[in-house]
């Protein structure tokens, strides 16, 4: 099952994420990799219309701060108004998404 069919599951029925966790690699496949790339570059169609940062930059990297990224994956970011990334807190709980933030700092070159 994927992860996403996982997400719907959850929503749907207000069980826990716990029960279905997955690995943050297969997370960042299924879910993140659709805008960031499966390289962090961020250069899909949907990461270059966001303009997203390329992870594998390391004055990128060295620009984030985790507890911010936290916080982004989390909450969600919006600019102008419009959600630029959805939240993922209902959804990942506060580990995965702390495993998420280690996952995106192994991008840098």
């Amino acid at each position: 099952m994927t992860t996403w069919k996982k997400i719907l599951i959850l929503l749907t029925m207000g069980a826990a994420v716990s029960a279905f966790a997955v690995d943050t690699a297969t997370t960042w496949t299924e879910v993140c990799a659709k805008c960031h790339g499966a390289d962090g570059k961020g250069k899909t169609p949907a990461g270059k219309k966001l303009k997203l940062k390329d992870y594998t930059s390391a004055e990128i990297q060295a620009a984030m701060d985790d507890e911010k990224m936290t916080h982004e994956i989390a909450d969600g970011i919006t600019e102008g108004g419009k959600e630029k990334m959805k939240p993922y807190k209902d959804v990942l709980t506060p580990e995965e998404i702390k495993d998420l933030v280690a996952h995106i700092r192994k991008f840098k070159a």
